[in-house]
This record gives structure tokens, C-alpha cells and sequence, in this order.
């Protein structure tokens, strides 16, 4: 019989697909606190998967229209809304995340010194 992959920490990596790991996701975006943001990247990473990040972006995507998820709170690596969300969607993010007291950059950016949560409930 093989070996079985483990994180780093030694713990069992999280399966990064079906509807639990989706549920994983909205707990953990539910824990990010008004204000903040974290990426997709942190959000994989704190499920025990850091290189699931695209599965998170597919979560979130596939979420409700009318879900409790404050999904606007997940941006990318980069500081910016997803390249996904151009258009209307990226609009919406941004108005919410101003609404949040998230301020965006000229270019579009969150500067993460001020508002990147720091993954723990608190803020």
C-alpha cells in the first residue's frame, strides 16, 4: 500500500473539490471580518490546502446570489479584485468592499499592510 500525502504540519491535506470542501470555503470567508480581506491563496492554506486557491475561487463562484458569504472580502495574490470579476461583478466588489471601509488603490489594489486579516477570529 502507497504512503498518503500530508501538509507540511503532518495533519491530512483537504480534499479540494465537492460540496464539503466548497462548505470549508464559506466557513472560513464567514470568519473574515468587516474590513478585511484575505486571497484566495490564504484561504486554501487555512483549510490545509495552499494549493487549492483556484478550487476557492470556484467555491465562491458558485455561490447563491442571496448566500451569507461575504465573498467580495476574497481578492487575489496581487491585491486586486480577480480578473474573473471584470465588468459588473468587479464594480459590485469594490462598491462593497468601499462599503466595508476597504480602500482600493488608483490602480485598483488593497494595500494588505492596512487591510489583509491576519486569518485569526479577531481580525
Amino acid at each position: 500500500m502507497g504512503t498518503r500525502r500530508r501538509n507540511r504540519d503532518g495533519s491530512a491535506p483537504a480534499r479540494a473539490t465537492g460540496a464539503s470542501f466548497f462548505e470549508r470555503v464559506y466557513e472560513v470567508v464567514r470568519r473574515i471580518p468587516r474590513g478585511r480581506v484575505a486571497t484566495y491563496g490564504q484561504v486554501a492554506a487555512l483549510l490545509g490546502s495552499p494549493r487549492s486557491a483556484r478550487s476557492v475561487g470556484w467555491a465562491l463562484h458558485a455561490l447563491p446570489a442571496c448566500a451569507d458569504v461575504p465573498w467580495q472580502r476574497v481578492i487575489n495574490s496581487d491585491g486586486r479584485i480577480s480578473a474573473g470579476s471584470r465588468g459588473l461583478g468587479a464594480r459590485i466588489q469594490a462598491q462593497l468592499l468601499r462599503d466595508e471601509g476597504v480602500r482600493l488603490d488608483r490602480a485598483g489594489r488593497v494595500d494588505f499592510r492596512r487591510f489583509l486579516w491576519d486569518g485569526n477570529a479577531g481580525g
